[in-house]
């Protein structure tokens, strides 16, 4: 009989079964090895959201991923999982946790463009209205055809779906000029240098809410693990993305929505004195945006846990200004 198995068991760790899930998920894992001294196993759950071929709109959003994720938790499956934050839909069940949110990876969105170039370059180089770039987020199509209208051009956006294999073999075989992704997911994997023609700055696409950052989640009565997994949390993350979400979640957006926001963190030589929050909602075809940002002071910490009620109520004062611009009737897509 292991007797040391059977003292200090592995904690088992749900996650999707892509490549990039599993990569996140690893990163994850080795660190709640080393900050408990359990052994980790990944499980992988195969979701709805994977396996589905239809536009992410058209079944649930997002949150489809999420799912599948959280009744292997509640069945007792699993001990804890990984999401992709901005997956996660912004009303959090009372039965789970998000126990920790670690520091963030880079937020921003990435394109990947045949021959190496980047966005102005593509537009620019097809005929009139004829580069094709491919993208499942209506976020995305919204801000890319406002940005070739300042270039003077248009684009043709393609929806697609599918794992980042997929996506860049769009551009490979020509079928696309380019590709949009997260930054981040190809940070994960190793191939940002390698397949990056350009990342895409705030100032022309706004990111997802949440995008880039990993929410680790469990049962919320598991209270002794709840404390292990929330040493891997990091708050200045934790404070920009609650601002974030709680602006998707006023506005009543679904995950799906063309809404984009990003809370930055203004620091003066070591401490952090202020939070810019940006959001931007629009049509997809990117003839209508509103787009707003709000600054406010990010209170000192006592060392204790933070405070998130003001970035809270930064995100709900932003999402209100947003909706008095007219934000309300650019959303396709309304959560209920």
């Amino acid at each position: 009989m292991n007797t040391d198995a059977t003292a200090n068991p592995p904690l088992r760790l749900g996650t999707r079964r892509s490549k990039l899930a599993m990569a996140q998920s690893g990163l994850v894992a080795e660190e709640v090895r080393r900050r408990t001294g359990r052994p980790v196993e990944l499980v992988e759950i195969t979701t709805y959201g994977d396996i589905s071929k239809e536009q992410l709109a058209q079944i649930g959003g997002t949150g489809v991923f999420v799912n599948a994720l959280r009744d292997a938790l509640a069945r007792g499956e699993v001990d804890f999982a990984v999401h992709s934050l901005k997956d996660l839909p912004t009303t959090q069940p009372a039965e789970f946790a998000v126990a920790a949110v670690p520091a963030r990876a880079d937020a921003r969105d990435v394109l990947v463009g045949r021959d190496g170039l980047g966005f102005e370059a593509l537009a620019r180089a097809a005929a009139p209205g004829t580069a094709r770039i491919g993208t499942g987020s209506p976020r995305r199509m919204a801000q890319l055809h406002a940005w070739a209208r300042t270039l003077g051009v248009e684009i043709e956006t393609v929806p697609i779906r599918g794992n980042i294999d997929t996506r860049i073999g769009y551009v490979r075989s020509g079928e696309l000029d380019g590709v949009v992704l997260a930054a981040a997911g190809l940070e994960r994997i190793g191939r940002l240098e390698e397949e990056a023609a350009e990342l895409i700055e705030p100032d022309q696409v706004l990111p997802a809410p949440g995008q880039g950052a990993l929410a680790v989640e469990c049962v919320a009565s598991d209270t002794h693990l709840a404390a292990q997994l929330a040493e891997l949390d990091d708050p200045f993350t934790r404070a920009a993305v609650t601002a974030e979400r709680t602006l998707l979640a006023a506005l009543e957006a679904g995950c799906s929505a063309p809404v984009g926001a990003l809370a930055d963190l203004l620091v003066e030589g070591q401490v952090v004195t202020e939070m810019r929050l940006r959001g931007v909602v629009g049509t997809t075809d990117g003839r209508t945006l509103v787009q707003l940002s709000t600054t406010g002071p990010v209170p000192a910490s006592d060392g204790g846990s933070t405070d998130l009620a003001p970035f809270a109520r930064m995100g709900r004062e932003l999402a209100d200004e947003m909706l008095a611009k007219g934000a309300a009737g650019l959303m396709g897509e309304r959560a209920l």
